[in-house]
């Protein structure tokens, strides 16, 4: 499968380009945002940040949907808007940002992306906030320890510093559900990961398939419980403001159902060993 990588963009460089677009908008008279010979550019109709570019925002790293490798944004979630933005005929670049303000919609309706990809589950609380596209994975919660912590599942937490990602629904079920736990909030699993190796945390309760990489990597860790919670993950948009572009994603994503190509992305993340 050839597919355009996407354009790496840090954080700061990211909200230079914002504002540079935004001081330099076309007036209506303009003829700016045109393609080649006055032709309306790819995705005007879906009114881009950036003229004929998907501009996606993430909060990176969150194997296997995001994280980088080789200088690149990758991983499930990057790899399936990739085959989204060729199948509406625009190029893609992804923003590093904080998931709590992409949850809560905040770089969203800044106009700072077009699109929020990042593991986030569909709640109704976050459906007062922004908008989201039809659900493209299916999810479970899970607990993950050192193999020689005696931890065998959530009960035997009381008086354990379990580690949560802030504002996810981990953390909801964490709450909810870990009994006299100490519950120890990180900004990502970039944060989590590192503070369970030095032994700050005694557990990690996330996503199964972000545990599951942690697991793979180091034989010293393992998933001891899952938890059904009928999690299904969607892309956000900013509340009521991107409709065409909404629906053109929902009709891109089932056509890549239809022909195969989701299948294809998502078995070479989620394929069983």
């Amino acid at each position: 499968m050839n597919r355009r990588r996407p354009v790496l963009f840090g954080t700061a460089v990211a909200a230079a380009a914002v504002l540079a677009l935004t001081g330099c908008a076309s007036g209506p008279g303009d003829a700016g945002g045109n393609g080649e010979g006055g032709q309306p550019a790819a995705g005007d109709e879906y009114g881009l940040v950036e003229s004929g570019t998907l501009s996606v925002c993430s909060d990176i790293p969150y194997p296997p949907f995001e994280y980088e490798e080789g200088g690149e944004y990758t991983g499930f979630d990057i790899d399936l808007l990739t085959a989204i933005a060729d199948e509406l005929g625009l190029e893609i670049n992804v923003q590093d940002v904080n998931f709590d303000a992409l949850q809560s919609g905040t770089v969203l309706v800044a106009g700072q992306c077009d699109i929020g990809a990042s593991a986030m589950t569909i709640t109704e609380e976050r459906k007062a906030n922004i908008d989201f596209s039809d659900p493209y994975y299916d999810s479970l919660q899970s607990l993950l320890v050192r193999a020689d912590s005696g931890i065998e599942g959530i009960d035997d937490l009381s008086g354990k510093r379990v580690g949560v990602q802030q504002g996810t629904t981990g953390e909801i079920y964490a709450t909810e559900n870990a009994e006299g736990a100490e519950l120890v909030q990180y900004p990502s699993d970039g944060e989590l990961w590192p503070a369970i190796q030095a032994g700050q945390i005694d557990a990690i309760l996330q996503d199964q398939p972000v545990n599951l990489e942690h697991e793979k990597a180091d034989d010293s860790y393992e998933i001891v419980e899952t938890y059904e919670t009928d999690e299904q993950y969607g892309f956000a948009f900013a509340k009521g403001e991107k409709t065409e572009l909404l629906e053109a994603v929902n009709d891109a994503l089932q056509t890549l159902k239809d022909n195969g190509e989701y299948q294809q992305i998502y078995d070479t993340y989620f394929t069983a060993e």
